[in-house]
């Protein structure tokens, strides 16, 4: 295939997803207005439906003209040989290909860091501060930024290098030794990340005794969850939101729950979540999806290695031989329409696994707790009730909170 063929064939693949992505978004938009399923009636009332319904449009028209000047930023970059241009530019820096690789993609996360600040700002303090989400202040705000740049460049240049320091020891072998990188990787940051990112952005406190941490204790030892500790995360500092979720592999598993978890739901709605998370536990969830995410990585990686040398893929940038750091670039794009279909297909397991956790829940906690707790939540987060299906399919990690509620109801049957 000549790198004319290849060239337009990415930007075919590319058109093709945004123009899907636009259709599904548009769809689901459509359905902003519905009427609220029975089911739902008591998630809102009238005024909190219309407050959820101009959310929603809010953020869809923001995600509608970012989107757009994104894809128009990567044709023109395409098309006028960006790649290129900035590859001669960290050519003419240093002759070491170890340090062009990095000063390139250096470079690349630079550039989409301020592209998208504005976005974020915008989000933050426009759309987020006039529904009432916004907690944080200008001061925080700039913290976060500067914190999650330089982890994300020093995390990310970690995974370079190893990355570029295989392909350069071992050829187009490289995949290999990457992957099992990223094995250890993963399972690092698995075990470790509420003991070493979590504290950099947020403070962690032991949840007090009490009636709510005596119930999940209860439960933890009803299920035989080996819980090693609970902790409470200061996220209203940042925003009014709720979350909770689990950490660690092995015998260190925490529990993390958000102070606005705690002050939204009754212990009794915090348990039935808790149920929830153990059910991911339970069944093997967390395994699996790491499992999944490595064999993905592994294919893609192995994938690489059979085109990382090629020199069509290359000049698909503008460069008339191959390096690693362009050739990977555009085996990312070619890659699209593969990536667009994983991504349906690990939603859809991420929904299964969903279904049998909130069973999980409903065996030893119950459903009416479950139940009531996410339409708080869902209430909370102003989140969308009358999502279109397809939309759903290719998007959603989670049932939508009606399939979940059916679910659990039909169960109880």
């Amino acid at each position: 295939m000549t790198a004319q063929t290849l060239f337009y064939l990415i930007v075919f693949f590319l058109l093709i997803e945004f123009l899907i992505e636009k259709f599904l978004d548009n769809l689901n938009a459509r359905h902003f207005r519905d009427p609220v399923p029975v089911e739902l009636h008591d998630v809102y009332d009238l005024s909190a439906y219309k407050k959820s319904q101009d959310y929603k449009l809010a953020n869809y028209k923001l995600d509608f003209w970012t989107s757009i000047i994104a894809f128009v930023i990567l044709l023109a970059m395409l098309f006028f040989k960006a790649f290129a241009y900035l590859d001669q530019m960290v050519s003419n820096w240093t002759s070491n290909t170890f340090m062009q690789s990095l000063l390139f993609f250096a470079i690349l996360f630079l550039l989409t860091s301020l592209l998208n600040l504005p976005v974020s700002y915008y989000k933050t303090f426009v759309i987020e501060e006039k529904f009432g989400f916004n907690k944080t202040t200008y001061k925080l705000y700039w913290i976060d930024q500067i914190k999650s740049f330089w982890l994300s460049l020093f995390l990310g240049g970690l995974l370079l290098s190893a990355f570029i320091g295989f392909y350069q020891w071992t050829g187009s072998n490289f995949w290999l030794y990457a992957w099992l990188f990223m094995v250890v990787f993963s399972l690092i940051l698995n075990m470790f990340y509420t003991s070493l990112i979590v504290p950099l952005f947020n403070k962690l406190t032991p949840l007090p005794d009490g009636k709510l941490k005596e119930k999940l204790q209860n439960l933890a030892d009803k299920t035989q969850y080996k819980l090693s500790a609970i902790y409470v995360i200061d996220g209203s500092k940042r925003s009014s939101k709720a979350n909770a979720y689990f950490s660690g592999l092995g015998p260190k598993k925490k529990v993390v729950l958000y102070d606005t978890l705690i002050q939204d739901l009754t212990p009794d709605e915090i348990t039935a979540v808790l149920a929830h998370e153990i059910g991911h536990y339970k069944h093997k969830h967390i395994i699996y999806n790491l499992l999944l995410s490595l064999l993905v990585t592994g294919i893609f990686l192995y994938l690489l290695s059979l085109m990382i040398d090629n020199s069509a893929l290359a000049q698909v940038l503008g460069s008339p031989k191959p390096k690693f750091h362009l050739n990977l670039v555009a085996f990312i794009l070619l890659f699209t329409p593969i990536s667009f279909l994983i991504g349906i297909a690990t939603n859809w397991v991420s929904r299964k696994f969903e279904y049998q956790a909130d069973a999980y829940a409903k065996q030893y906690h119950n459903a009416t707790d479950l139940i009531s707790g996410l339409k708080k939540l869902s209430a909370k987060s102003l989140s969308n009730l009358t999502p279109h299906p397809w939309y759903v399919i290719a998007n959603y990690s989670h049932p939508t909170l009606l399939q979940r509620i059916k679910a659990l109801n039909l169960s109880q049957k």
